[in-house]
């Protein structure tokens, strides 16, 4: 396995969230409701609008306490800009060699989205420390099990369709961690500012995503 700090923390939390299409005002909210919550990983979309000033915003505020990462990295200009902006982690709907190429080169983890057998071996043989299996929300969790029978060496991170209700089906179908959007930050708390009661939500999320014993 492809190991490195941020892969230890993603396959410890087992949860990324997952931020797109807010605001900078949101983004604060999302931020801090996200940060004291407990959440390790947090993933700022690249076809959110002002994305890369929120990856810098967040880098600088809470550096030590998260990594913060772009999403949707679709082609290698969008790695290098998010890479500047101050990405700790590149994560994409697919896979680009040219993308992992130059995360491995900049020493950044890269997660390629992936749904075939054969995306998923070529993106973990290019070098990306895991591989997000895409889109989760249609393919379903019976999917999941079926694929990960054979490629049980390389980890695989569900994204799409988590909820606080079936996060644990995931996991108990071989998923490493989940990617977790719509369903962590409630858009009405988003848009009131709501700090607390994001917190909260997430809080949960992150309960329901933490190891017990039976899962070591």
């Amino acid at each position: 396995m492809h190991t490195s700090q941020v892969l230890q923390e993603l396959l410890s939390a087992r949860m990324v969230a997952i931020v797109r299409g807010i605001t900078r005002d949101q983004a604060r909210t999302a931020g801090e409701g996200l940060i004291a919550g407990g959440v390790r990983l947090m993933e700022v979309t690249l076809n959110t609008d002002g994305a890369l000033h929120m990856i810098e915003g967040w880098r600088s505020a809470y550096d030590g306490r998260a990594y913060v990462g772009a999403g949707t990295v679709l082609n290698l200009a969008m790695a290098k800009e998010a890479v500047q902006a101050g990405a700790q982690f590149l994560i994409s709907p697919n896979v680009d060699q040219a993308v992992i190429s130059f995360a491995l080169e900049q020493g950044i983890d890269v997660w390629p989205g992936a749904m075939t057998p054969t995306e998923i071996v070529a993106a973990y043989e290019a070098g990306a420390s895991a591989v997000k299996l895409f889109p989760m929300g249609s393919l379903g969790i019976g999917y999941l099990k079926e694929i990960r029978a054979p490629l049980n060496h390389i980890p695989l991170m569900a994204t799409g369709g988590v909820t606080i209700g079936n996060i644990a089906d995931y996991f108990e179908a071989g998923a490493c961690a989940v990617g977790i959007g719509s369903s962590l930050l409630p858009k009405a708390e988003l848009e009131s500012g709501n700090v607390e009661a994001v917190r909260e939500r997430v809080a949960a999320f992150v309960r329901a995503a933490a190891r017990t014993e039976t899962d070591k």
